[in-house]
């Protein structure tokens, strides 16, 4: 009695054998996963009591992991049914493929660049003391600031950074800002160690910035904002013939500017020696962490 069970058992477990190895047969085989679970059910269906439960996690696994692939599937595809994507993601993509050379934040800079022959020009036109002509100059001038302020705003805001607009824009506000000095300098309306002071300053800081790059960027600060809206003020006013108490204005107006010139251009010095040294010593710990 006891050979009987035995194998009816052993029948029953050859049965479950069976779609068991068809299962896994059809996995192997790189059939679809409708038909692999399908088989696997089928499996289940035929067999007994104990192996049908057995057959069902089998086919429940497996539908999860075809589900997961085929949910996969569609994510990357994006095909109908995939989670939609963000809200103008499309918008943002497609400005960052459009970015050209040729936007608006460019156009300003070179608006900008073309300004300064124009403003020399009109500086230095009837001797330079024609007050009609220094006017004009002040407008050039002043359409030069306005426009500094704004692309750069725009090219952040709109995704138009190109590289030409990285190097063209810092060019063309010191080649603005140089031209008025040198011409007024050399006018008599300026001293020459206040253009100095300044042109040194000017180029000294963007130099420093290219040295310590490798490290790290050094942020314009707000003393450095505040400084360049009072060199535009004061240079502006000593492009106008002023007289009267107006040009005495001026004067303390430059000198502010001065002031605050060099105060930044020592904060900035300052800030590129710090980022140096944290920069060598994260080097350095990196490199230690690495041999050891």
């Amino acid at each position: 009695m006891t050979g009987v069970p035995a194998s009816a058992a052993g029948g029953t477990s050859s049965a479950n054998g069976a779609p068991a190895s068809a299962g896994s047969g059809a996995a192997s085989g790189g059939a679809p996963s409708g038909a692999m679970s399908g088989s696997v059910s089928g499996g289940a269906s035929s067999s007994g009591g104990a192996s049908a439960g057995g057959g069902s996690v089998g086919s429940a696994s497996l539908d999860s992991a075809s589900v997961g692939s085929a949910s996969s599937g569609v994510v990357e595809a994006g095909l109908p049914g995939g989670p939609r994507p963000a809200r103008g993601a499309k918008v943002v993509a497609a400005a960052v493929n459009q970015a050209s050379v040729w936007n608006i934040a460019n156009f300003l800079t070179m608006l900008r660049l073309l300004l300064v022959p124009g403003f020399v020009a009109l500086m230095l036109a009837d001797g330079g003391y024609d007050p009609a002509m220094r006017s004009f100059a002040w407008a050039a001038f002043a359409i030069a600031m306005i426009t500094d302020l704004f692309d750069g705003h725009l090219a952040r805001t709109y995704d138009l950074v190109t590289d030409f607009g990285k190097i063209a824009d810092p060019i063309a506000d010191k080649a603005i800002m140089g031209a008025a000095l040198i011409c007024l300098s050399s006018l008599g309306d300026l001293p020459w160690w206040v253009t100095v002071v300044i042109l040194g300053r000017e180029l000294g800081i963007t130099l420093l910035r290219f040295l310590v790059i490798r490290y790290g960027v050094i942020p314009a600060s707000r003393g450095g904002k505040l400084k360049t809206l009072t060199q535009g003020i004061a240079v502006g006013m000593y492009v106008l013939a002023l007289t009267g108490w107006l040009a005495t204005l001026r004067f303390w107006v430059m000198a502010a500017a001065v002031v605050l010139t060099v105060l930044t251009g020592l904060d900035y010095v300052r800030q590129a020696i710090v980022l140096r040294r944290q920069g060598i010593a994260e080097r350095r710990a990196a490199s230690e962490e690495t041999e050891a």
